[in-house]
């Protein structure tokens, strides 16, 4: 006789919802699934993450949806903001012998809350900070880096250049201490070389005169120090445009919007006429902040031209005549 089973309404429930969730693919047969491309036409599929979802790139199929934003819950609207709302540390950078990525132990014998320590927590301290500087440094290499690069972060902060042309400085003096370049030059020479040549790569050049008046080494071992530079590492040193020293001369000088724009018309004339070449692009741009100021009626001195652009007064003149000449033959209007 054959046992004939009468299935209950919750047997019965549980045999479909076993049945279903082995039919229903997992998150990981999902994941298979889109590796090989869209299920209905086997295109490539994209993730959007502005709306969350993944999609097929030729038929436009919604494969996911809803998906998990993994970026940051915050927003932020410029770098200071963005920078004080991270929870991860500062980005590594080459303007550091280690790029960034020591400890530092600050100089302030103060605790979290402010309160100063005791004497015998400062003691501790002052050992941790020796340690941690020895650790920094393993080697003569790391040490010549440190202090080259620092060496780097004093001139440009005496000479106002931005961020770009220290990094710039240290990528260059790098690669000379990769090339062995130093053996028989000291340390301050390349570095200030490195950042004369990274300032006039950037476009933001400063005169012979600024960069070595904020040097540790005299002028001559200084430009001894960047052809050699220059030259062995194969650097490409465009001639420095007189136009880009004309926007910090006419600020320092308090000239009118009118006046520099007149400046840099004076200059332009002067490359279409050749003038320029084989002039000091500092005598020119000098030159050309004198001249424009007194074509709009403004009251500017050679003595104060010379003290701005650390230029005689004689070849602003030479260069004033040959700049408003050059102007004139180019069709400029020039005052009687």
């Amino acid at each position: 006789m054959t046992e004939t089973r009468i299935w209950t309404s919750d047997e019965t429930e549980r045999k479909e919802t076993t049945a279903t969730a082995r039919t229903e693919p997992t998150d990981h047969e999902h994941e298979r699934e889109h590796e090989h491309g869209c299920p209905e036409c086997g295109g490539s599929l994209v993730a959007d993450e502005e709306h969350g979802e993944t999609a097929c790139q030729d038929c436009g199929l919604i494969v996911e949806e809803n998906e998990v934003d993994r970026g940051p819950e915050w927003r932020a609207f410029d770098a200071a903001e963005r920078d004080e709302k991270a929870r991860v540390g500062s980005p590594t950078t080459k303007m550091m012998h280690d790029k960034g990525l020591s400890t530092t132990i600050d100089w302030q014998d103060k605790d979290a809350y402010g309160n100063s320590l005791s004497s015998r927590q400062r003691e501790k301290m002052q050992r941790l900070r020796t340690w941690n500087r020895r650790f920094q440094t393993q080697n003569h290499q790391e040490r010549n880096l440190r202090q080259a690069l620092g060496e780097i972060d004093r001139m440009a902060s005496a000479l106002g250049l931005p961020e770009n042309v220290r990094e710039t400085a240290s990528v260059i003096y790098r690669r000379a201490l990769e090339d062995d370049l130093l053996p028989g030059r000291s340390i301050e020479g390349i570095a200030t070389s490195s950042l004369y040549a990274a300032a006039r790569q950037v476009g933001v050049p400063r005169t012979i005169d600024e960069v070595a008046r904020v040097s540790r080494v005299d002028e001559d071992e200084f430009k001894r120090a960047y052809r050699y530079v220059v030259r062995e590492l194969n650097l490409e040193v465009a001639p420095a445009d007189p136009v880009s020293y004309v926007t910090r001369f006419a600020s320092e000088l308090d000239v009118s919007g009118e006046a520099e724009r007149l400046a840099r018309e004076l200059l332009q004339a002067a490359k279409n006429k050749g003038v320029h070449s084989g002039r000091n692009p500092v005598g020119l741009a000098a030159a050309a902040v004198y001249a424009a100021p007194l074509l709009t009626n403004e009251e500017v001195t050679q003595k104060q031209v010379g003290e701005v652009a650390d230029i005689s007064e004689v070849t602003i003149r030479n260069r004033y005549k040959e700049l408003l000449d050059a102007y004139e033959a180019d069709g400029g209007a020039v005052p009687a």
